[in-house]
């Protein structure tokens, strides 16, 4: 496992990394190949492609279990060289290391036992994503696709710090507002100039306002961009807005306040845009998600690490799954934490054990 995890994580695949992120899932189609295990790529134009293993079931169950994960990192081109995997006082180190490639290693040795062993009750699928961490424009149909037909989806994400899985998550949405106005040199003819940087701060204001913690409800603008020079009276501005959000009814809620905002104006004589460019939904744990998770719950007990669910602020595609009806636990990889950053780590005493957590629920469920 620590091998194919070496390789994995020193190979860059940032989401918009296409030969990377297609490196890392041939690296695996490799491994499945090597163990007999049937694959399938799925071409994507400007993203990773998407892989699927099979390993058919020696029951009379039809409907899959479907192992999930992505590959990509949020890390720029040449992260990878400059710090490589390495492992130091129990913990692994390098880009991606727990976000998640170790759950995907994890899901791939999942797989290569039943295979090994003559199949799983039911049938398993594994499916590695490309571009998670950008809210899955290329892969998310063929989520829902693979959900759909799934008897109940395990997503490998890193489990908890605290060790434990999560049982539901936040839904998000990225948008892109632009402002515009006229440009105008400010000192010799400044009236006649429309600050968009004027009219964008207006509006950042007016988003911040939408922001309301108690209800779970956050509105973040994380980017902001605009002008021509320090002396043009700035002609556009752009701001990035992550809205995040508990239930679907505040989603369409937010959305309605942040539209009106965009298309006010405070400055007169600017105009604006509100685009959508990436959207995760929320995992919202139903009667049927309660049940897998239980069985999870169980088989991890029965090899003395008890786990409980938890709820997280941080979307995935473990969203995607839930809200087309599939029983869903998240989080079920490796423990890491710290994800995102230069110190991100891994608990490598825990792949093994959540590896057996998830055969042996794939065993209880699948009978």
């Amino acid at each position: 496992m620590l091998a194919l995890l070496e390789e994995v994580v020193n190979i860059d695949s940032g989401s918009y990394d296409k030969a990377g992120v297609d490196a890392v899932g041939e690296r695996f189609q490799r491994f499945f190949n090597d163990q007999g295990i049937e694959t399938t790529r799925h071409p994507r134009d400007n993203f990773g492609d998407a892989f699927m293993a099979a390993v058919a079931g020696s029951g009379g169950a039809n409907r899959p279990i479907l192992l999930l994960g992505h590959r990509d990192t949020v890390f720029p081109k040449g992260e990878a060289g400059r710090r490589p995997f390495r492992i130091e006082g129990g913990r692994a180190y390098g880009p991606g290391v727990a976000d998640m490639k170790a759950g995907l290693v994890m899901n791939a040795f999942v797989m290569a036992a039943y295979h090994k062993l003559g199949g799983a009750g039911a049938p398993l699928t594994m499916l590695i994503t490309s571009d998670e961490e950008i809210g899955s424009p290329a892969c998310r149909g063929i989520i829902e696709e693979a959900a759909r037909g799934a008897r109940a989806v395990f997503n490998a994400e890193p489990g908890r710090p605290s060790g434990n899985v999560v049982t539901g998550r936040k839904g998000g949405v990225f948008m892109e507002c632009e402002v515009t106005g006229r440009a105008a040199h400010s000192g010799g003819n400044f009236e006649v100039g429309i600050s968009a940087i004027n009219e964008i701060a207006h509006k950042i204001t007016a988003l911040s306002a939408i922001t309301d913690i108690p209800r779970g409800v956050t509105l973040n603008v994380g980017l902001v961009s605009g002008g021509q020079s320090v002396n043009t009276v700035a002609p556009s501005a752009r701001i990035g807005i992550d809205l995040r959000y508990v239930e679907p009814p505040q989603r369409a809620e937010a959305l309605v306040r942040i539209e009106e905002i965009v298309a006010s104006s405070t400055v007169p004589g600017t105009q604006a845009r509100l685009e959508i460019k990436g959207e995760f939904l929320p995992l919202v744990q139903d009667e049927a998600s309660r049940e897998v998770f239980e069985i999870y719950q169980a088989a991890m007990g029965e090899i003395g690490r008890p786990v409980e669910g938890e709820f997280a602020g941080g979307c995935a595609d473990s969203g995607f799954t839930s809200a087309v009806g599939c029983a869903t636990v998240c989080a079920t990889g490796p423990v890491g934490g710290k994800a995102h950053s230069p110190d991100e780590y891994l608990e490598v005493g825990s792949i093994v054990p959540r590896a057996q957590g998830v055969a042996l629920a794939i065993a209880r469920l699948s009978a």
